[in-house]
């Protein structure tokens, strides 16, 4: 509240606005001047500090009736409004409506510069009253926190159509009758019901019938046990559906109905249930119509929707949301592939740096040993030793050179320790069979959208985001939508599509974290395996609640209440018991071990680097024959021949130098 309009509140004692001045027949004494005492004695008994009113009436009460009955006799020092829409008949013209639309809209502005505000308005037409009552409804001009008093000479019965919207609303009706006392009634919400809360006569005053007191609260716990309509579908482990076998009904279970079965003992009232046409959760459409149970609550077709309903801004528009019950966010659900043994798993023992660090280590004992043999001025050291010792073969070492004993013994010892230990976890290995978990993030997803389907449940918060995503991964998702590569489910699906899309693929389904639990629970409970696994990435968080018609005040007590319940652990105890075997599979191992003979198909990988090995030394051996037989026969001096024979007299000293070190470490040196 700005400093300025706070002070123009106080300044102002009454503020009146005229928005229409046609011409009204008053018969008798007005209603607010017969009603004045009545109304000051009601308002002092609710009367909050901060307050202040806003007057509405239908042209039948003059300015001086304002200032002497309510001005004089209320300390209203945060100022009063009147707003003045006179009728010239019993029925709304077009011209009306639109005046009552722009006083409703005048007074909203009052409302959101006052701390709190009383609403009077002083009519004898009850179809003016029915359309101030709708239309501050409709323009939000009344919260549970202000209040309505309306006042009229009308009896009750002709005030039945009033029920409706003053069931709904923090507000009371002061009856008038011709002897001057006053009634005060209540309208029971979710009932045809209106009780008496209080009486007026001029010799008694305000006396209390019931023990309401005046503006009861209605919500806090109802007076009548209502049955309120509720919608829901199936969305494990929140709410499962299961088929009686009588007819079209069902058996709901789960922890949310637990949370409803515990919200109707506690605002005491029953419900039935009644489920979507299309199945789904709804959203807003294009054209500004909403589907599935969003739609049905927006249209007011049930009084609230069970869900829970991930928060969106589109569904906000539609309706209003409860107090949080819990928070999601979405995984990816996959079918676990066949175990299998790496054929490459003989590089395994031994990471890439390891492998990088032996090589490395070899060509520094090399180049040191070529320097040492420098240094002590002798002939070229035996490097295939360090070689032969590297694959575990028998070599010797010719006498002397103890610099270079010196050097083998380090490179030996090395050689021991890394090869015991490539051996020992090459056996522990060999035995272990992998589990292909591909698709851990969503872009590994989408990577293979080509040959992998997602699939997603119909018309969710969820959808509707990423079709509404204009930059960023989900826009992609969108563009994977466009060409064709998702599938969408209702809930009551998802057990057929475990069974026949996930377990063997190319599906992979994409939904809420606790979801997956469950449906990978349910399957261990049937198959007694874990034929799933979940993404360890989670993305797009959701809060979940119950929603209800905007501006119901249901919405309120029911938040106080559910606040009440998540806070003390009690949604999550019922998710627990109810989902024994959910977190059996929440972390599947993706490598098992197993005790059997190895077949070719595991071991191929060594068999490839022997053939390959085989085949470049018959390369080179056909290379070596065929330069010898061209040295042989070639005898011309052209560039061609000298080439050629220059290639042959490498290869011959290559193949005189290994012919030399083969000599060198035979057995009859001593053996290392």
């Amino acid at each position: 509240m700005t400093m300025a309009t706070s002070l123009l509140l106080f300044l102002t004692a009454t503020v009146c606005l005229t928005v229409a001045r046609l011409p009204h027949l008053r018969v008798g004494e007005e209603t607010l001047r017969a009603a004045g005492r009545c109304v000051a004695a009601v308002a002092t008994r609710v009367w909050r500090p901060r307050s202040s009113v806003i007057l509405l009436t239908d042209g039948s009460t003059s300015p001086s009736t304002v200032f002497t009955e309510l001005g004089g006799r209320l300390d209203v020092p945060w100022g009063m409004t009147v707003f003045e829409v006179a009728v010239e008949s019993s029925n709304l013209t077009n011209l009306t409506e639109a005046q009552l639309y722009w006083a409703v809209t005048q007074a909203r502005k009052v409302r959101q510069v006052s701390w709190l505000v009383m609403v009077v308005v002083v009519s004898d037409d009850p179809t003016f009253l029915a359309a101030s009552a709708e239309w501050a409804i409709k323009g939000h001009l009344l919260l549970w926190a202000n209040r309505l008093l309306a006042i009229t000479r009308r009896p009750l019965s002709d005030l039945r159509h009033l029920h409706t919207s003053f069931s709904m609303m923090n507000a009371m009706l002061l009856i008038l009758d011709a002897s001057s006392r006053c009634s005060v009634w209540v309208h029971v919400p979710y009932s045809s019901t209106v009780l008496q809360v209080a009486k007026w006569t001029p010799h008694r005053g305000l006396s209390l019938t019931t023990s309401l007191q005046l503006f009861p609260e209605k919500f806090y716990r109802f007076t009548e046990r209502p049955t309120l309509s509720l919608t829901t579908e199936e969305f494990p482990p929140h709410v499962e559906v299961r088929e009686t076998g009588l007819g079209h009904r069902y058996k709901f279970s789960g922890a949310m109905v637990q949370l409803l079965q515990l919200l109707g003992r506690s605002l005491n009232f029953s419900f039935t249930i009644v489920r979507p046409p299309d199945g789904s959760f709804g959203t807003k459409l294009a054209n500004g119509t909403a589907t599935g149970m969003t739609g049905m609550v927006g249209r007011k077709e049930v009084d609230l929707g069970l869900g829970p309903f991930g928060i969106t801004a589109e569904r906000a528009e539609i309706v209003d949301y409860t107090a949080p019950v819990v928070s999601d966010s979405l995984r990816i659900l996959g079918g676990q592939g066949r175990p299998e043994v790496d054929p490459w798993g003989f590089l395994l023992p031994l990471s890439p740096e390891v492998w990088a660090a032996l090589l490395g280590s070899l060509l520094v004992v090399l180049v040191a040993l070529l320097l040492l043999a420098s240094f002590f001025s002798v002939g070229s050291p035996m490097l295939s030793i360090y070689f032969r010792m590297t694959i575990q073969k028998n070599t010797a070492v010719p006498a002397g050179r103890w610099w270079e004993r010196l050097v083998l013994a380090s490179w030996m010892l090395m050689m021991l320790v890394l090869m015991q230990s490539y051996s020992g976890n090459l056996m522990s290995l060999l035995a272990v069979r992998y589990i292909p978990q591909p698709f851990q993030t969503l872009r590994a997803l989408l990577d293979s959208s080509s040959s992998t389907t997602m699939i997603w449940e119909y018309n969710t918060a969820y959808v509707n985001y990423f079709r509404t995503s204009k930059s960023g991964i989900f826009r992609e998702v969108h563009q994977i939508d466009q060409a064709g590569h998702i599938m969408y489910l209702l809930a009551t699906e998802y057990s057929t599509m475990l069974d026949h899309l996930v377990r063997e693929g190319p599906y992979a389904f994409v939904g809420e974290g606790l979801t997956i639990k469950v449906l990978a629970g349910q399957d261990f409970s049937k198959t007694g395996r874990c034929d799933f696994y979940t993404s360890r990435e989670a993305f797009m968080s959701f809060l979940y609640c119950m929603i209800g018609p905007k501006t119901s005040p249901l919405i309120p007590s029911i938040s106080r209440r559910i606040r009440w319940m998540t806070e003390a652990g009690l949604y999550e105890f019922w998710m627990r018991s109810l989902n024994r075997n959910s977190t059996v599979c929440v972390h599947p191992p993706s490598k098992i071990t197993v005790r059997t003979s190895l077949s070719l198909t595991n071991v191929w990988g060594m068999f490839v680097f022997c053939v390959v090995g085989d085949v470049v030394g018959l390369m080179v051996l056909g290379l070596e024959l065929v330069a010898t037989r061209l040295h042989h026969t070639q005898r011309a001096s052209s560039p061609v021949g000298d080439v050629v024979g220059l290639m042959v007299l490498g290869l011959e000293l290559v193949a005189a130098r290994l012919h030399h070190i083969q000599r060198a470490s035979s057995p009859v040196s001593p053996a290392s």
